[in-house]
Formats: C-alpha cells, structure tokens, sequence
C-alpha cells in the first residue's frame, strides 16, 4: 500500500467525502491483510483522519467492518441484479449457487468478513438486497411445482450449504482445491429441497400448499386479512411435509 493520505479536516468535503476515503483505505487493507490487518489505528492511518473521527462516523469498529464489507458487496450484488433470470428456474438457482461460490472464492477476506460473525436480527441493506435475490429464485421453484420444502427453509438449506461450500474450499491450498466438490454440494441441496419433476396429478397436501403459498401475491382477489389467514394455513400444511 502506497504512503498514508495527508491528514484531512472532517469538515473538509463535508461528511460523505471523508466517509469514502474511510472505506476505501479499509477495503485496501482488507484485501492485503485480512481482517486483522483492519485496526481503528491502520485505517485512521490510511485514511488520514484521526481516530475519533472514525467512531463519529461509524460509530464503533464493528460499523466500519460492515461498511468496508457493503462496498466490497456493491459490484456483486449490482451483478446478480443485473442477471436475468433463466427460462428454467432449476438452471437458474444453479447459476446463482456457481456465481456466488465464484465470488467468494475471489474475495475470501470479504467473504469471511461477511459470515464470520452471524449476528442474529442484524442484516445490512447491501446483504438483505442479495438475500432477496436468492428468495425469489426459490419462490420461482415453489411456483413451478419443483419445491418440496416450505421456501424459508429452501433457502436456509442453500445459504447453509453455499457458504460451508466456501468456507472448506478457501481452506484448501489453492492449487489443490477440489472445485468438484462445489457441484457435488450443489447437486446434494437441490436434490433435498426439489422434486425431480413437477407437481403434476395429485400432489400430496404439503407440496401443493407450498406451490400456491409462492403464487399467493397474485390473488387480487383476496383481502389483506384473508390472504393472511390463508398464509398461515399454507404455512402449516407446506411444514406438514417437511
């Protein structure tokens, strides 16, 4: 990393110009160093700002982690956006599982940074944004007739897995990472939470109440009371089966 930025008055550019210095100088030393390289001292140092500065703005350590990781999340969240969704929804959630599997092999210090801690009830706006990308991607499942688990749970099972996936690749020695072993975890949770062909005939109840649970949004001809008693009913009976 190249000499420390001269120091700057925060007044200087007002408030969200020194924010982005901040946050540039943290992802730096996130990428060379890891998380431990990314200290109040280095980053204040990088930044050129003292200290104080950086706890007015993000008002601990652990709100500074959280913005170097939401710009490290910004191109990849802009990408997956940018994805338009497959004719198959199967292929699509494939698609989906490979590129963030890409992603978090590239950027392991962002990864970790992101999964490290889980912190119950607490979900950035840039994470909650990708988080909605892979529910819809199950909810086209659902409303395909190919879900056979309730869709929270399909998407707790894909996050689960996805991230272990990531996690015991990045411990591997690059050279040696045995990337059969993302296709073989793909395969193993789509094949718990799908049914091999559409539900077709006389489904059993739990399958179809999830499939009209994921078409729900679509009955105009619902109150906002009765949708949601009839939500809760299809809950019940989606769980029944898992």
């Amino acid at each position: 990393m190249g000499r420390p930025l001269p120091p700057v008055a925060d007044e200087v550019g007002g408030h969200d110009v020194v924010r982005a210095r901040i946050v540039a100088a943290g992802a730096e030393l996130l990428a060379e160093g890891g998380r431990d390289a990314l200290t109040t001292r280095a980053v204040a140092a990088a930044a050129g700002v003292q200290a104080p500065t950086i706890y007015r703005l993000f008002g601990d350590k652990r709100g500074l982690l959280d913005a170097v990781a939401e710009h490290g999340l910004a191109r990849y969240i802009a990408q997956k956006k940018a994805h338009v969704p497959l004719a198959d929804p199967l292929e699509d959630l494939r698609a989906g599982w490979d590129f963030n599997v890409a992603f978090g092999l590239a950027h392991p210090a962002i990864f970790a940074l992101m999964n490290g801690e889980p912190r119950p009830g607490h979900r950035s706006p840039v994470v909650a944004s990708g988080l909605a990308i892979l529910e819809r991607r199950i909810q086209r499942l659902a409303q395909a007739g190919r879900l056979r688990v309730p869709e929270e749970r399909a998407v707790n099972l894909v996050r689960a897995s996805g991230v272990g996936t990531v996690l015991v690749l990045l411990g591997m020695p690059e050279d040696r990472r045995d990337l059969g072993l993302s296709i073989a975890a793909r395969e193993s949770v789509i094949a718990a939470i799908t049914s091999a062909e559409p539900i077709t005939g006389r489904p059993g109840a739990a399958e179809a109440a999830i499939a009209l649970r994921a078409s729900l949004d679509d009955a105009a001809v619902l109150t906002p009371g009765e949708r949601h008693l009839l939500t809760e009913l299809l809950d019940r009976l989606a769980r029944s089966g898992a």
